[in-house]
């Protein structure tokens, strides 16, 4: 089993950054790839980013490319989304997610098996 923990939500206005991290725990030994995924109000589950563990080949949807950027401590088992000039299109709560297993498509929620209890972000405009 993995376990998967999220922090670093919380409010800041339009254009600001915040700093998400997940931290895996647990036998992660045979860690794949982490992912991050949001829920805003009244949306469904949306893809972020993602980041495959062996090489750091990382994912971005569309609405955040160039804006957020994924990275990962192997020795520290901690994934980072860093989020730059943030709209209030963000606002959500973002969850991390943990997979073991090959040869899946790291942008696709059903890919995961361990998540995060989800951190929430909101920014105000």
């Amino acid at each position: 089993q993995v376990q998967v923990v999220d922090s670093g939500g919380g409010l800041v206005q339009a254009g600001k950054s915040l700093r998400l991290t997940c931290i895996a725990s647990g036998d992660t030994s045979g860690l794949v790839g982490v992912g991050w995924f949001r829920r805003g109000p009244g949306k469904e589950r949306e893809f972020v980013a993602a980041i495959r563990w062996a090489d750091a080949t990382a994912y971005y949807s569309d609405s955040v490319k160039g804006r957020f950027a994924i990275s990962r401590d192997s020795a520290e088992k901690t994934a980072v989304l860093l989020m730059y000039g943030l709209k209030p299109d963000d606002t959500a709560v973002y969850y991390c997610a943990a997979t073991r297993r090959w040869f899946v498509s790291l942008v696709t929620s059903t890919s995961y098996a361990y998540w995060g209890q989800g951190t929430q972000v909101t920014v105000s405009s």
